[in-house]
């Protein structure tokens, strides 16, 4: 891969996750019936990002659960491919809830088809809503997220990295061309 160029640094992330965390205070009403499952890898720390920061806003912290979609998966079909499977942890009861689904990227979509069968599996949510810190487009199935951190219109030969301090060491968005 060869780098193309930064597209958000560690101030801009920050800024682009307050900005949905108010939003979905404000489209929520408030956030009583409010969760928030991370997509695992880098959904869950921007989960618990989104949960803190409207901690601050509010005053009460949003439960936050790690989803693991790879059981879910109809995009890897080598064995070689198949990333490891992790555990879900969900310490909480999702039924009736409204549930914010967490992810870094949105692309073709199928990363949110898999959740979205993993939480029906799960329970009956009232609703689920899509927190995305970037949305690169060329969607293969039809879904739109609620909450976009940066729209970054990409080719297909072009990969978006996010970077997090959990898993990375530091915060920024990157862009690769492959």
């Amino acid at each position: 891969m060869e780098f193309k160029s930064e597209i958000m640094d560690e101030n801009a992330v920050k800024r682009a996750l307050i900005r949905i965390s108010h939003e979905i205070i404000e489209k929520n009403k408030g956030i009583e019936n409010i969760v928030f499952l991370g997509i695992k890898t880098r959904g869950v720390p921007l989960a618990k990002l989104l949960s803190e920061n409207i901690e601050k806003f509010e005053g009460k912290r949003i439960n936050v659960g790690e989803l693991d979609i790879n059981h879910y998966r109809d995009d890897l079909t080598e064995a070689s491919v198949l990333p490891e499977v992790t555990e879900s942890n969900i310490p909480f009861d999702i039924t009736d809830k409204d549930i914010i689904l967490v992810d870094d990227v949105l692309f073709t979509g199928r990363t949110v088809r898999a959740a979205i069968e993993a939480i029906f599996n799960l329970g009956r949510p009232s609703s689920i809503q899509l927190a995305i810190l970037v949305d690169r487009g060329h969607r293969e199935l039809p879904f739109r997220a609620d909450f976009v951190g940066k729209n970054v219109p990409t080719s297909t030969n072009e990969l978006i990295s996010v970077l997090l301090p959990e898993t990375d060491g530091c915060m920024s968005v990157k862009l690769f061309n492959t």
